[in-house]
């Protein structure tokens, strides 16, 4: 496995990876390759709690429309905004799973990839550890027409039938569009080559 890291290393000091592809930037050090997602902007950071707020008025509206009570037409604004509240919170947590960064380095020295998801909250940040033999693929897959995304699978326990448990999936890249055809093929081999995986020859080649 050091030949072919020595390999490769050779071949991305030769072939540079692109310094960004989709919504992660990609960088390069002595026996690492480090790629990050971009932060969401500010106004993006906004938008959960914004939710929330109006999530509050609403259900404030809707209590204070029950106290009220009313004839059949007016009680049924309460259930109007109670089910908007409830709309706007669900839509509000979904704002903010995907408002979580990943991060990702390939260590050559010790021949492990590092997966990591960013939170806002301290202390939430996730990381988990995984071999280079055990991964078994580095998979493109189409989001939409002409927006792809990088994802790496690895089955933990290596190849051991005994140990080995279900393969796990984990994204590396997300929003890559059409006019990134190149920069996907050289870091879809780049990862070919680190992992050991066949098929993809030298990125350099």
């Amino acid at each position: 496995m050091l030949g072919a890291v020595a390999s490769f290393t050779e071949a991305l000091e030769e072939n540079p990876a692109p310094r960004r592809l989709g919504d992660v930037r990609l960088r390069y050090e002595p026996g690492r390759l480090l790629g990050e997602s971009l932060p969401p902007s500010f106004w993006r950071r906004q938008l959960p709690g914004a939710c929330l707020v109006l999530a509050a008025l609403c259900t404030a509206g809707a209590v204070m429309g029950v106290l009220l009570g009313g004839d059949g037409a007016v009680s049924s604004v309460p259930l109007a905004l109670g089910m908007v509240a409830v709309a706007l919170v669900g839509f509000a947590l979904q704002l903010e799973g995907q408002l979580g960064r990943r991060r990702f380095g390939l260590h050559f020295s010790t021949e492990r990839l590092r997966l990591e998801r960013l939170r806002w909250a301290p202390g939430a940040t996730r990381a988990e550890w995984v071999p280079f033999d055990e991964v078994t693929s580095v998979d493109v897959v189409e989001r939409a027409p002409g927006r792809y995304a990088l994802v790496v699978v690895w089955h933990p326990g290596g190849k051991d039938p005994q140990r080995q448990e279900e393969p796990r999936r984990e994204v590396l890249v997300e929003h890559i569009g059409p006019h990134e055809q190149e920069a996907l093929l050289r870091v879809w081999r780049l990862l070919h080559n680190a992992f050991g995986l066949r098929g993809a020859g030298l990125a350099g080649a």
